[in-house]
Parts: structure tokens; C-alpha cells; sequence
């Protein structure tokens, strides 16, 4: 018996995709769409599949502002992205943009300064 069927991976991935997150539904996409037709500049970036999750999608504007979704896979974000005239890129091979971390570290500072 390999470590795989000891602790029950195979049959749990073929059960449930993943164990420990929902999966993907219309409001999640509808949110990315929405936030890419209200930013300029928009990029995606593909999360793959792990274990706890499934296939997430980042959508970037030209400033660094940034929301992630699911998206249940790879294809349905390139959908979007190709109907949207949007990027889209695998963040395993591309990663993140530098805007999107000094975004991130600039609202983090202006929340604690507020605190």
C-alpha cells in the first residue's frame, strides 16, 4: 500500500476535488469581471489547485489594487480574461507583480496608522 492510499489522498481528491474549500460559483467570477470592467489595466494571475483550495484567480489593476476568487479552473479565468481583452498568467511561472506587494504594503501601513 502506498502513502497515498494510507491516509485516503486518492479517494478523497476523487470525491471532492479538494477537502476543505467550496468550490467556485457565479459570484465569484461576476466579482472578478466586475472589478476588471471597473479598473484599468487589469491582469490575471492563475493560482493552481492545491490540496486545501481550488484553481484561484488574482486580477491586478494598473495601480496594484487586487482581489482573489475562485474560479474552479484554469480555463474558465482565460474565458473571462479573452472576452475582457485582459491577460492572463500563470502565477507559477510569472509570479506576482511588484505592484500588487507595494499596494498591499501601502494600505497595510494606513490601516495601522489608523488603528
Amino acid at each position: 500500500m502506498g502513502w497515498r492510499d494510507r491516509f485516503g489522498l486518492r479517494r478523497a481528491r476523487k470525491r471532492s476535488g479538494t477537502r476543505f474549500d467550496r468550490s467556485a460559483d457565479d459570484a465569484d467570477v461576476s466579482a472578478l469581471i466586475e472589478f476588471a470592467k471597473s479598473r484599468t489595466g487589469v491582469e490575471f494571475y492563475v493560482e493552481p489547485e492545491t490540496f486545501a483550495t481550488n484553481t484561484t484567480a488574482v486580477a491586478v489593476a494598473t495601480d496594484g489594487e487586487w482581489i482573489r476568487r475562485r474560479v474552479g479552473s484554469p480555463d474558465v479565468i482565460r474565458k473571462v480574461a479573452r472576452s475582457l481583452a485582459a491577460p492572463a498568467y500563470d502565477v507559477q511561472i510569472v509570479g506576482y507583480p511588484r505592484r500588487m506587494r507595494e499596494w498591499t504594503a501601502r494600505n497595510k501601513r494606513g490601516l495601522s496608522l489608523e488603528e
